[in-house]
């Protein structure tokens, strides 16, 4: 798609989240994080005119990671400061939420898009648990 995005994927059969997060920052970076290093900071939804599905997303961070990243078929991980992360380059919706998880905030969001690249509505809510 040629958009900078973050890690992660679909959980496998029999693996919770938080393993399929695991799982997905590796094969998408070669980065190993520990399951207990991981805090769920965001619930995302996406929902799409015409698809019943409902896409949902959850995001973590950590701070104890071991190795460094690397080129996978997956990702071409880079690094970018705080004030010059390319929104443009990004999907539509990351420049709404991203600052909320910069910034520490645990939070839900709710996108009904039109298309890929067309927000028709949007909510976030802060909360004090995921």
């Amino acid at each position: 798609m040629g958009k900078w995005n973050g890690f992660g994927g679909k959980v496998e059969k029999g693996e919770t989240i938080v393993e399929a997060a695991v799982r997905e920052l590796e094969e998408e970076s070669g980065l190993i994080v520990s399951p207990d290093s991981l805090s769920n900071a965001a619930l995302l939804k996406f929902e799409f005119v015409g698809n019943p599905q409902i896409l949902e997303v959850h995001v973590f961070t950590t701070t104890e990671v071991t190795g460094e990243p690397i080129e996978t078929s997956e990702m071409r991980p880079k690094w970018y400061n705080i004030d010059s992360i390319p929104f443009d380059k990004m999907w539509v919706d990351d420049k709404l939420w991203f600052p909320l998880l910069l910034s520490d905030k645990k939070f839900t969001g709710y996108f009904l898009f039109e298309g890929m690249d067309t927000i028709l509505k949007q909510d976030f809510k802060e909360v004090a648990e995921i």
